[in-house]
């Protein structure tokens, strides 16, 4: 450093900017440089390591290999098969073969027993459930829930709770999985029918009125005790056939209670008087030549063991 009191014009800066020391690339033994410069910086021209280059090299190589062996190459139905013949479709497909093949023996011993004995054999049994509940969310789901709490009010039966249409024994759950309700493809599908009381004429608006407030007084809903005194004598001559006197249904014939707080469709007396009506008919497809019968007895099994089998 200079000492501030010898400075001189010889020895000051002049002009007052900043200095720069010889390049690199002037400086000797230094590797050439690329030729690019910024702010007085330039670029060496290294070669890049002989070991990176060959791993480079390798990569490459490597890479054509496995457009060779492996699928690789898109085509217009499929891409190339590689000559080792891999694929990972088929890789599945074998685990599954696998998986069916350790099984198939209680696949066999569902089909050859009798349904209510499944039950008394706990490893069947817990086979069974595992079985249908990955059969139920795959196949019944879409209707009845990932937990099987069904959609309410909307015809989607809860599979929880202990209110049954056609019964909730193994065999009846497995009738109605086999064969479903009200379809066309089935003779032995489920059938009742509701009549429309309101579209056919069979009773007045007035009479659909008292026969809903008599539906409400049953479940012990909120209604008009007038109406409903009206509505009992209808109900009796229309309903009761397959209601009940007291609205306790009949699920052999799939005639729901009326004296619970369980709806198919609502139990507003809107969703009431929409049903008496116009009626209701939902239709359940039925799983016979869909799924194979180990596969309906184990979502049978599943169902029974939800909450509300009998």
């Amino acid at each position: 450093m200079v000492d501030p009191k010898d400075k001189t014009p010889e020895n000051k800066v002049s002009p007052a900017t900043r200095q720069y020391p010889d390049t690199a690339a002037q400086m000797k033994q230094d590797p050439p440089t690329t030729g690019h410069s910024w702010d007085g910086i330039e670029e060496y021209d290294n070669p890049m390591p002989r070991w990176w280059v060959w791993i480079f090299i390798i990569t490459i190589v490597w890479s054509f290999g496995y457009w060779i062996a492996y699928p690789a190459w898109p085509g217009i139905q499929s891409a190339t098969s590689g000559i080792l013949g891999y694929s990972s479709r088929a890789n599945v497909a074998q685990d599954i073969a696998e998986f069916e093949a350790r099984n198939e023996s209680f696949f066999v011993q569902l089909v050859e027993s009798d349904l209510d004995e499944i039950r008394d054999n706990d490893e069947l049994h817990r086979f069974a459930v595992n079985a249908g509940g990955s059969v139920f969310r795959a196949q019944c789901s879409q209707c009845h829930g990932a937990g099987g709490a069904g959609v309410q009010a909307s015809g989607f039966p809860n599979l929880l709770d202990d209110d049954w249409l056609w019964g909730g024994t193994m065999e009846d759950i497995h009738l109605t999985v086999r064969y479903g309700i009200r379809n066309e493809d089935f003779l032995d599908a489920r059938w009742s029918e509701m009549p429309a009381f309101g579209r056919d004429g069979l009773l007045n608006n007035d009479e659909i009125d008292q026969v809903v407030n008599h539906v409400l007084s049953l479940s012990g809903s909120d209604h008009d005790a007038a109406q409903a005194a009206e509505g009992a004598e209808l109900f009796e001559i229309n309903c009761a056939s397959c209601h009940g006197d007291g609205g306790e249904g009949d699920y052999f014939i799939g005639a729901p209670a009326l004296n619970n707080q369980v709806w198919l469709y609502g139990g507003t007396p809107e969703a009431i008087r929409e049903s008496i009506y116009y009626s209701r008919f939902g239709v359940m497809p039925g799983f016979a030549g869909r799924l194979r019968e180990a596969e309906i007895r184990a979502v049978a099994a599943y169902v029974h063991q939800l909450g509300g089998g009998q």
